[in-house]
């Protein structure tokens, strides 16, 4: 916080001020000692009734009572990390979106409503890019309608923590009882220091069709049309596998080549040969196809609580650079499963 000329805290932000990255600092506790003070650092997604909500990078939401602020004030969008590729919020998840294609589509003015026969949220949830072309509540309830007649529940796919991603549509939905379920990072990295690691040895098979063997091992369906349909969707899609016993491979892999990007995905490790470096291996494998193919930078997906994957890209050069979430429809219950680019096992392979 900044101190004024008289040496005093300022709050210096109002509802005027909603949809900006804020800084305020709050008393949280009175006693004998003295007061204590709470910071908090995030998007401003609401002002109402006396009460502030505002957004942290990850998706976390805290209220703030206006009557116990005592400085405050907007701050500028974080800083470009020094890691990695220079990437934005939009550019992110069109190459997201081509990486993983709906059987139908339909837009909602920049909305884009998705569907592949109940085959994993992400191909079964609308993708808020922008206005919908009707007030809020008209265009959820249109939501709501079109993933209903298709027997499917409603959802979703919002993101938080960059420069221009949707604290606020968040907000606005929890208001309207959606719920959020697990947070999903999305992951960028350099892809040449991916490729210039140790040999991963000749027993990486590439493919580009998954195949029956590869199937076996995939564990979000078996060999479906509609789930190989969606699996081979993308500009150029490579699958990695390390042949395993039974015809089943120990290892497998999917990365989709798209200008730039690589997006890696579908991570899986035979449980009894994890920690054995096969998941370092399928990655190389793929990362070096992708750079003979012009690509130069790295993304992928992993579920926030998978701390063993999470482990395992931190030590690959993997950072977070946004938080996307599934927001559901009051009316609807979970019965579809995500597919991200981590190992299944919350431990790194």
């Amino acid at each position: 916080m900044e101190f004024t000329a008289g040496g005093r805290l300022e709050v210096r932000i109002s509802g005027d001020d909603v949809g900006k990255r804020v800084s305020v600092r709050r008393v949280s506790e009175d006693g004998p000692a003295g007061r204590k003070f709470t910071d908090t650092v995030g998007v401003l997604t609401s002002w109402n009734s006396g009460v502030l909500l505002i957004t942290r990078r990850g998706g976390e939401r805290v209220t703030v009572e206006e009557s116990s602020l005592v400085a405050g004030k907007v701050v500028p969008a974080e800083p470009a990390r020094r890691r990695g590729p220079s990437a934005t919020f939009a550019e992110l998840a069109r190459v997201g979106g081509r990486a993983w294609q709906p059987l139908e589509t339909e837009q909602l003015g920049e909305w884009r409503l998705r569907a592949a026969d109940g085959y994993t949220k992400r191909a079964n949830s609308v993708l808020p890019a922008g206005d919908p072309g009707a007030p809020l509540d008209d265009a959820l309830e249109r939501v709501r309608r079109w993933y209903a007649a298709r027997g499917l529940p409603a959802y979703a796919q919002l993101a938080t923590g960059a420069a221009g991603t949707q604290e606020v549509l968040c907000a606005e939905l929890a208001a309207r009882g959606w719920t959020d379920g697990t947070p999903t990072e999305v992951r960028i990295a350099a892809l040449a220091p991916l490729g210039d690691r140790p040999d991963p040895g000749a027993e990486v098979v590439l493919a580009r069709r998954p195949g029956t063997a590869w199937l076996r091992r995939y564990r979000r369906t078996g060999p479906s049309e509609v789930a190989l349909k969606v699996l081979g969707s993308g500009p150029s899609v490579w699958f990695a596998s390390v042949p395993g016993d039974d015809g089943v491979p120990a290892a497998i892999g999917r990365c989709v080549v798209d200008g730039r990007w690589a997006g890696f995905g579908a991570v899986e490790v035979d449980p009894a040969r994890r920690r054995g470096g096969l998941a370092t291996r399928i990655m190389t494998a793929l990362a070096r196809r992708a750079l003979d193919e012009g690509a130069s930078a790295a993304w992928l997906q992993v579920e926030a609580d998978n701390a063993g994957a999470r482990a395992l890209y931190d030590r690959m050069g993997f950072v977070t650079h946004h938080t996307y979430h599934y927001y559901r429809a009051p009316e609807h219950q979970d019965g579809i499963g995500d597919s991200v680019a981590a190992p299944p096992a919350r431990r790194p392979a």
